[in-house]
């Protein structure tokens, strides 16, 4: 018995393995990373891609098509609305997620989420803003919703074969895999998503404009769309400036910016300047927030008081100003420094045949006709099929009527109802589908003027079916067809543009600076990233420097405090601020770890400074320790707009070994790891164009050895200079001999 067990056991074991053994598991395999990135990461960017993030020529994502379709499914289009739980419990049928991320999307698909032009969803209850982080939509249980009329012509021809159907994830039912619009909604409302190394961004434009622009681009698919649309409208409102060549590069490239404006009046009474529209780009609380930021500052000193008073009528930011303040040009400032001038920055990147293309908007719309003629083709043969298959049936009930008599006593003299519709077949010579259909007739419509009314039926279907042939045979019908859905569809949704255009407008280059006082300054940079600002007084006072054990001075520098710093980074990247942004100190404390101060990221230090007038004149040379050297101006630093970061500041194709600014040509020394020096003038390097260039070859070097130093050259520290000096760069450079002067230095190989 013992040993039957055992055997039980272990054949149990065997059994158990081979279902649950995973190729591989607990071995450690060598194996290259790009293998690793191309079998599991790819194949999820691409699910990122293409089932989520990025809109299709329809309009939507996946999740919203998933949450709309749904709702059709439940009977919510013209229906009374339901708890949203409800809508969010059907969904997780189709969209295998969580319900508060299903939630969230169908948020903000809501009118009272106000995010779109047009919205999808009529909703009741608290669903948030999307003007307001503060403003947030209440739980699912307590809203209710269903669709709004303009699903109408999202579903229109959904039952008709205008789509392809697929299994859902688990193909226990069907959902589409686009709907078929009667209008381009991918333009008419806004649609933003990050995926895996791409994104979209698409603004939203009037529905009536949109609707003339495709009808034009019917007729010419060449037209230009200016005059037609004339820019963007955003739900939210707010004011336009008008770019043409922004425009233009849109229309043309699909990305490129606009420029948005809050639009506000001033109410006398009050002495209060009241904000009730803003750009899509922003919220009420990250205005708020700055302006109170300013205020702070001191930049706007006509400002008493900034409020929210956002209530059940709209959004309102409440400005109080001080008597006697000019609210046009006090505006003009805000613009300036705040979000209340903000752009939005256009990627229009969509799913086309299952493919992400970035496309212009007169390319999207010409994608969306061909997308809307394969719609309306597809249904036209639907409904072809469907009065053909009624023709054929009424045609059977013609050869019947002539005696109805005759088809009664076929029936009752058939001793056997298997046979009832092969002896039709036989006494009127129709087929098994027709005499089916006559046999299922009721006995009650057997009368004259129901025989009547199908007979007719048959002129008029007749009639239906040439011209069904006639639009499929010729694409300039389907054409109008959509043409004639297009102008319905103007004729029930249009809207007057939310969003005002101004042509001429006035703009404020910057904030209003205030003065800096320009007095002598001395600049200590260490090694360890720390910086002092000393003035020639605190100079002479003070002793000796307070550094962190093992931190040396690395650079000096006198100069103003109106100039600007750059400083560059160990991550090839420039930060960009001002003497003045220091406060004075002395030497006798640490100083400001410039890390810190200037916001880097983790784990990113400053290794060189430089000081620059607003001219930006002289250029800067880096040295690398491959033995190039690349010689930038520092104007290829200088900036329209006040960006903090500059990316890309100098080359990252090997390591940096030093950095020397040049406001004149001079000569240094450069020092290899095998002792070798050599002695270079900076104008034999040319100037590169681009700041991350790899730079020239400077220093001949054997494998092992690299560039170690670089510094200035002292007059006289050279015996016999010649041989420190080359004719053609690269060169190797020389040793030191014994009457050099130049400082020896221990090289680690």
């Amino acid at each position: 018995m013992a040993k039957k067990t055992k055997k039980s056991e272990k054949n149990y074991t065997r059994e158990l393995d081979d279902k649950t053994h995973i190729s591989l598991a607990g071995e450690v395999v060598d194996k290259q990373i790009t293998d690793t990135i191309e079998e599991n990461f790819m194949p999820y960017a691409m699910s990122i891609i293409l089932s989520r993030a990025i809109p299709a020529i329809d309009g939507f994502k996946p999740s919203h098509r998933k949450i709309l379709y749904t709702m059709f499914k439940m009977g919510l289009l013209g229906g009374a609305r339901t708890k949203s739980t409800n809508i969010v419990g059907e969904v997780m049928k189709l969209n295998p997620h969580g319900d508060a991320a299903i939630y969230d999307a169908m948020v903000r698909l809501s009118r009272g989420y106000e995010a779109l032009l047009h919205p999808y969803v009529d909703s009741k209850g608290s669903f948030g803003k999307a003007y307001s982080k503060n403003i947030v939509c209440a739980a699912s249980r307590y809203t209710e919703a269903k669709l709004d009329k303009i699903c109408s012509e999202l579903f229109g021809d959904i039952d008709k074969d205008a789509v392809d159907m697929v299994d859902n994830y688990d193909s226990t039912r069907k959902e589409p895999t686009l709907l078929p619009v009667t209008f381009p909604s991918i333009l008419v409302n806004p649609n933003v998503g990050i995926a895996a190394g791409m994104a979209s961004s698409i603004c939203s434009f009037n529905l009536e404009e949109i609707c003339n622009a495709a009808i034009e681009l019917l007729r010419n698919p060449k037209a230009e769309l200016y005059d037609i649309l004339p820019g963007p409208d955003f739900a939210g409102g707010g004011i336009l400036l008008y770019d043409r060549a922004a425009i233009d590069e849109i229309y043309k490239t699909g990305r490129g910016r606009v420029k948005l404006r809050a639009k506000y009046s001033f109410d006398k009474a009050n002495n209060c300047i009241e904000i009730t529209e803003i750009p899509a780009t922003t919220t009420v609380e990250e205005i708020i927030n700055k302006v109170i930021e300013k205020v702070r500052d001191g930049r706007f000193k006509e400002i008493n008081d900034i409020r929210d008073e956002t209530d059940l009528k709209g959004l309102k930011i409440a400005i109080d100003v001080k008597r006697g303040t000019d609210t046009d040009k006090l505006m003009q400032k805000l613009y300036a420094a705040t979000p209340l001038e903000s752009a939005f920055n256009a990627n229009f990147n969509i799913l086309v045949n299952g493919y992400p293309r970035v496309l212009g908007v007169n390319d999207i719309l010409n994608e969306w006709i061909a997308f809307r003629m394969n719609c309306v083709t597809r249904r036209t043969r639907f409904d072809l099929k469907r009065a053909q298959e009624r023709l054929h049936l009424l045609k059977g009930l013609e050869k019947i009527t002539l005696d109805i008599d005759k088809a009664v006593n076929i029936i009752r003299n058939t001793d056997e109802e298997s046979e009832v519709i092969p002896n039709l077949m036989i006494g009127f010579k129709i087929d098994k589908t027709q005499a089916e259909f006559v046999s299922e007739i009721k006995l009650r419509h057997l009368n004259r003027e129901f025989i009547l009314k199908r007979l007719q039926d048959i002129a008029s279907l007749e009639e239906r079916i040439a011209k069904l042939e006639a639009d499929l045979a010729d694409p300039r019908r389907i054409k109008q067809i959509i043409k004639y859905e297009l102008n319905e569809v103007k004729k029930k949704y249009a809207k007057p543009r939310k969003t005002e255009i101004i042509y001429s407008y006035e703009t404020f280059a910057d904030e209003e600076t205030e003065e800096i006082p320009d007095y002598p300054v001395t600049l200590f940079f260490t090694k360890e990233g720390y910086f002092k600002k000393v003035t020639p007084q605190s100079l002479r006072m003070s002793n000796a420097h307070k550094l962190k054990e093992e931190d040396e001075i690395a650079q000096t520098v006198e100069t103003t405090n109106a100039r600007e710093l750059l400083f560059f980074t160990n991550k090839c990247q420039c930060y960009k601020t001002a003497v003045s942004a220091f406060d004075d100190t002395k030497i006798s404390v640490l100083g400001d770890y410039v890390a810190a101060k200037l916001e880097m990221e983790e784990g990113e230090v400053p290794v060189y400074m430089a000081v620059t007038g607003a001219d930006y004149a002289g250029s800067i040379i880096f040295f690398y320790e491959n033995g190039k050297a690349s010689k930038i101006e520092l104007a290829a630093y200088k900036t329209v707009t006040k960006r903090k970061k500059l990316i890309k500041a100098y080359s990252d194709s090997s390591p940096l070994v030093a950095a020397v600014q040049l406001p004149e040509e001079k000569e240094l020394v450069v020092i290899s790891s095998a002792g070798r020096y050599l002695l270079i003038n900076t104008a034999v390097i040319n100037t590169k164009s681009t700041k991350d260039a790899a730079g020239v070859n400077i220093m001949t070097l054997k494998k092992g050895q690299k560039i170690f130093r670089v510094r200035e050259y002292r007059e006289g520290e050279f015996a016999k200079v010649y041989r420190f000096k080359a004719k053609n760069l690269p060169a190797a450079g020389a040793s030191l001999s014994a009457e050099d002067s130049a400082e020896q230095i221990t090289f680690d190989n």
